[in-house]
């Protein structure tokens, strides 16, 4: 067992808080794809601390096993590297003009979304010596970053003229295909097909083609293309209820708590702030040192619920920054008993969907909120 932030019990303890990561089933999870993808690539997508987790130790265990690695920023390439990580390493959004330089120190992939940028990139390479390497990035319909397909040819154009440029790769990005109609997302990937004929048409090497995200995985084999970008899928979540589930995945994290205190709380008092809930008859509420300061949301008051000792019991009052409250009725609970707030116990499971209902949101802003002051412990 390895565990990752937070105070070590050399220091005097551990957090009472803590999400697990279990290794061996990302493993298990990056077998699967790779066998329903065959013989695309893949790239092992850890931005924003690899969906919460653990950037640094995910890259250790999976990018072995993967074709390259993509991070969001800049600053994550550059952790990686620092940190012995000696894989591709393609940076996938924009790119500051002044960043360009770290970049090329720092030997990542750049990402090339317009003629202008591309251009610079190309000067500050030569004027640093070296080659600069990159993915033109195209948006056949996201409308977020990207040259527009219909535009696409300019800087393919550019890219044959730059003189310390290297296109190892050309992608784009659905914007719904996890939708349950995927008309849009064949839609872009047509457009994107009619820009790889650039390539085709002059007889140039064709750069490596990516644009399946996780739900493409699942149901557009025809988009898998060279490498395949499997996000939230990889750590064993599906994009979203109309996705067909294809290819078997589990969930690698585990989020759980210890009850640190236990009361009796009179009919009518209120409970936390706002006194959003109160009981109707005698209750015992224990508190659970976790809260929105840790990512366990505040829209999930008085509507989650968490499992101790193999039950599942309400969450009630508001959410606090550090801190939050469960009914257990009349039941018996013991400070330090564990609480799982995701995952399973006792035959019982509160899975990230059930927290992003609660929520109100997508169980992608559930794992990637989980705040890095919770330490991750690694298993498997």
């Amino acid at each position: 067992m390895q565990i990752h932030g937070g105070i070590s019990a050399e220091d005097g303890g551990v957090r009472a808080t803590w999400a697990e990561v279990r290794l061996g089933r990302l493993e298990r999870n990056l077998e699967a794809i790779r066998k329903a993808v065959a013989p695309a690539g893949i790239m092992l997508v850890v931005k924003a601390n690899a969906y919460g987790h653990g950037l640094v130790e995910v890259a250790r265990a999976l990018s072995p096993r993967t074709d390259c690695v993509g991070v969001a920023v800049l600053e994550e390439g550059i952790q990686l590297r620092r940190l012995g990580i000696t894989a591709p390493i393609l940076v996938l959004g924009g790119v500051w003009g002044d960043q360009i330089g770290s970049y090329l120190r720092h030997d990542l992939t750049l990402t090339a979304s317009s003629v202008e940028r591309l251009e610079q990139i190309d000067a500050v390479a030569g004027s640093m010596g070296l080659e600069a390497k990159v993915h033109l990035k195209i948006d056949t319909g996201m409308e977020r970053v990207g040259v527009h397909w219909y535009s696409a040819a300019r800087l393919q154009e550019a890219a044959l003229r730059c003189a310390h440029v290297r296109v190892e790769g050309i992608f784009s990005h659905f914007a719904n295909s996890d939708a349950p109609d995927l008309d849009d997302a064949r839609r872009q990937l047509d457009r994107f097909q009619e820009v790889l004929r650039f390539y085709e048409r002059r007889g140039l090497p064709m750069p490596v083609r990516h644009i399946a995200n996780s739900a493409a995985v699942l149901r557009l084999p025809e988009s898998h293309l060279d490498m395949v970008r499997p996000g939230i899928l990889l750590y064993g979540v599906y994009p979203s209820p109309e996705v067909e589930r294809t290819i078997a995945v589990e969930p690698a994290l585990a989020w759980k708590s210890r009850v640190v205190y236990f009361k009796v709380v009179q009919p009518g008092h209120g409970v936390s702030y706002g006194s959003t809930w109160r009981p109707a008859r005698m209750a015992r509420v224990v508190t659970i040192p976790v809260g929105y300061g840790d990512g366990y949301f505040r829209a999930m008051s008085n509507r989650a619920e968490v499992i101790i000792r193999g039950k599942r019991y309400p969450q009630v009052g508001a959410v606090c920054m550090d801190q939050m409250m469960v009914n257990i009725g009349w039941d018996s609970a013991y400070n330090g008993d564990e609480v799982v707030l995701l995952g399973e116990s006792g035959g019982e499971r509160i899975s990230v969907e059930d927290l992003a209902r609660w929520a109100g949101t997508i169980p992608y802003e559930i794992l990637t909120g989980i705040n890095t002051r919770v330490p991750r412990v690694y298993v498997d």
